[in-house]
């Protein structure tokens, strides 16, 4: 997430924001939404040292109600910050481990013959669950994955002709490993495009890594997640995410979020640039950061520190390019600053 950081790393600019935000008057309250996420922000913080920019992302996905796809070697934390997230939210939890061997109704549910009455009822397969953590989706194939598509879509599954709507909140969570690719299945575009956000998650600095064994050598706790307490309500977060959709988008920012996905499908080092899903995607996800830092209306920086994790995964890099180690988020840095910012 290093590109992201230096992204934002704008001090000037960050002034003027400053200046410009103490000028505005909040016109939707949004102090319970900040404090909650504080809070939520603070039981994870009990247990992961770093990691900040996967913490907010995670939460900001939860305020869009959208899925994250979570990328990174074995060992940063990818799977217990999702477990500790699910945990502080009082909503119903599933994890699912992805294999070769899975099958759809291993996900979504089979009907069974029931004796008793000569009937067939379906039983309920784990993605009937509010959260939903997919640890290593790219273990399972094509026919596996593909099961996924209507539920993370359209929020429903249809088994036997009849339909089954998932309960609200519905965030699914899945990982993957960038590095072995021996026995895995990549995920086609068209699954990719179902989520909000992909992740990238690099390694913690030497601080950090001291910081997390010392934590280790004074920790009594068998298990980790032992401490995390629940801080928000399944009410409490579905009003959040109407809440978020209330926040305040000028007509000019809504103009540069459309020039940087057109950017995308015009540069020359892009094979394929992002469809109007992602520009959908890109105002939502800018909405949410804008509700993490307590204000009511998106500002440019808002929409920068979205656009990574929003397109990294929906353009593909021209071979070419890719051959010569020039990734998406290098090309998205220099869409953002070959775009002139609106104020």
């Amino acid at each position: 997430m290093e590109n992201l950081e230096n992204e934002n790393a704008e001090p000037q600019s960050s002034i003027n924001l400053n200046k410009k935000e103490d000028q505005f008057q909040s016109r939707i309250d949004m102090i319970e939404l900040r404090a909650s996420l504080d809070k939520v922000k603070t039981e994870i913080g009990k247990v992961i040292v770093g990691q900040e920019s996967m913490i907010e992302h995670l939460i900001a996905a939860l305020l869009s109600n959208g899925h994250v796809l979570i990328e990174g070697v074995p060992g940063v934390a990818k799977t217990i910050t999702a477990k500790l997230l699910a945990k502080t939210i009082d909503v119903g939890f599933s994890r699912i481990q992805f294999t070769p061997d899975l099958m759809p109704s291993d996900i979504l549910g089979t009907s069974v013959f029931n004796v008793k009455n000569s009937e067939f009822e379906f039983k309920k397969g784990p993605i009937f669950s509010s959260f939903i953590l997919i640890d290593e989706i790219n273990r399972s194939p094509a026919k596996t994955q593909a099961a996924l598509f209507e539920v993370m879509e359209e929020r429903q599954i249809t088994m036997d002709g009849i339909r089954y709507i998932m309960d609200e909140p519905f965030l699914v969570v899945a990982t993957q490993n960038p590095i072995e690719h021996e026995g895995t299945y990549r995920l086609p575009e068209a699954q990719l495009d179902r989520f909000l956000f992909k992740i990238n998650v690099g390694y913690p600095n030497l601080e950090q890594e001291v910081m997390i064994i010392k934590n280790q050598h004074e920790s009594k706790k068998e298990d980790k997640t032992e401490g995390v307490n629940k801080v928000i309500t399944a009410e409490q977060l579905k009003s959040y995410q109407h809440l978020v959709k209330e926040i305040i988008v000028e007509a000019q920012l809504m103009e540069y979020i459309a020039k940087i996905i057109v950017n995308t499908r015009e540069n020359q080092f892009l094979y394929l640039g992002a469809s109007p899903r992602a520009s959908l995607a890109l105002l939502t996800a800018s909405k949410s950061f804008a509700a993490l830092r307590g204000r009511d209306f998106v500002t440019p920086e808002d929409i920068k520190e979205a656009s990574y994790a929003v397109l990294r995964h929906r353009v593909i890099v021209s071979p070419e390019r890719e051959m010569e180690g020039l990734t998406a988020d290098e090309i998205i840095r220099q869409i953002l600053e070959g775009i002139e910012i609106p104020r």
